[in-house]
């Protein structure tokens, strides 16, 4: 095998700098954004405090929640906490049965051509819609709760490896087969394989429907420490600022595990000569 030239091969010191680059340019975008919303509440008030407060009420009520020594205080941590195992439980459990699903359906054209249109219709119903269904069908709960991270996240790992088994080259399927391998060994051993890199984008994306779905059944759970009660705590009190400081709690740890899954979806993606490292 010929290797790359200097000049083309990338090198590990062009892929840090490119990544510090990336880093920088996200950090400069975040103080605008800060700099922006404190010119906006502090500077010019356009808002009373009430309706929009300012960046520094919204850090009193992430610190308070997250390490406060109070009585009332932490109460974003062990929300936190609720939330994080309720997602990674229904989570978990979704891939798991997306996986066998999908497989099926990959495998068997009728129970594609049926179930798969299915899923592809409810995948289009807002994941709110189904939660007044699973409070009624399974109470006021955290099994309602779960039921609709369950089917959130199921769906789109379902039709992502039920898609990707279609689109891997039909050359791959010759050779395996000329290379005596059945029905059950071509798709264990060369079929599920070469889906990798497309099943991985569908986790991806079942992590953010997943993550939605929790926030939305949670607003319904009384009394259960989540992220969804804050939010209703939030809304009952009038407190703006604790709304606004959950709502970035929601999207900092959305983000940070999309990242990882998006890390790893690269990493695979490069391993099988996908894409060329930057």
């Amino acid at each position: 095998m010929t290797a790359l030239s200097p000049d083309i091969q990338p090198t590990r010191a062009a892929r840090g700098q490119s990544r510090w680059q990336t880093l920088v340019t996200q950090l400069v975008g975040l103080i605008v954004i800060l700099g922006a919303w404190w010119l906006v509440t502090d500077v010019l008030k356009l808002y009373p405090p009430y309706v929009f407060p300012g960046p520094k009420a919204v850090w009193t009520e992430i610190s308070y929640g997250l390490w406060g020594t109070g009585p009332q205080d932490g109460k974003l941590l062990s929300a936190i906490g609720g939330s994080l195992r309720r997602v990674l439980t229904g989570y978990v459990i979704a891939v798991l049965l997306g996986t066998v699903v999908g497989l099926l359906m990959g495998a068997w054209r009728p129970l594609r051509t049926t179930l798969g249109a299915y899923l592809t219709g409810i995948q289009s119903v807002p994941s709110i819609a189904f939660v007044p269904f699973a409070i009624l069908f399974l109470g006021l709960n955290e099994r309602a709760v779960l039921f609709v991270v369950i089917l959130e996240g199921f769906i789109p790992v379902a039709l992502a490896v039920s898609g990707a088994l279609l689109n891997v080259p039909p050359a791959l399927r010759v050779a395996g087969r000329t290379l005596g391998a059945g029905s059950l060994g071509l798709m264990l051993r060369v079929l599920l394989p070469a889906s990798v890199p497309s099943i991985l984008t569908g986790l991806r994306t079942a992590w953010s429907f997943a993550w939605r779905a929790l926030v939305g059944g949670e607003l319904l759970i009384a009394g259960a420490a989540s992220l969804g009660e804050q939010l209703e705590i939030g809304r009952n009190t009038a407190n703006v600022a604790l709304v606004l400081a959950t709502i970035i709690i929601i999207g900092v740890i959305g983000g940070l595990f999309d990242s990882l899954l998006r890390a790893a979806e690269g990493r695979v993606r490069r391993d099988y000569g996908l894409e060329v490292p930057q």
